[in-house]
């Protein structure tokens, strides 16, 4: 079992930052790599950014150049800054992971309210 607990959401003008913490815990895959989705109401959940192992990172386009992924693998920690928030950011931001076999794991989420 892997157990994920985010933090950093909150309420924040157009134009400001947060910074999204995600805690891995259990049985952490040793080459696993880490998530952050995100879902806004009436909308799926969609891919924002992902990082392997080994640092490298996969950031959707609608965020590339204002979202920037990084992890500290000792703490088994992944984060999220955000900058240059727009209001079609709002939404709960979800971390995902996967174990050794292959089961995914989510985070319970954390509300990204951004106002114009």
């Amino acid at each position: 079992q892997v157990q994920l607990e985010e933090s950093g959401g909150g309420l924040v003008q157009a134009g400001g930052s947060l910074r999204l913490s995600c805690a891995a815990s259990g049985s952490i895959g040793s080459a696993n790599v880490m998530a952050w989705y995100r879902q806004a109401p009436g909308k799926q959940r969609e891919l924002v950014a992902a990082i392997t192992s080994g640092g490298g990172t996969n950031v959707a386009n609608s965020v590339k150049g204002r979202f920037t992924l990084s992890r500290d693998k000792a703490k088994n920690t992944m984060y999220l800054q955000m900058n240059s928030l727009k209001p079609e950011d709002t939404a709960v931001y979800y971390c995902k992971t996967w174990d050794d076999f292959g089961s995914a794991y989510w985070g319970q989420g954390t509300q990204v309210t951004v106002s114009s």
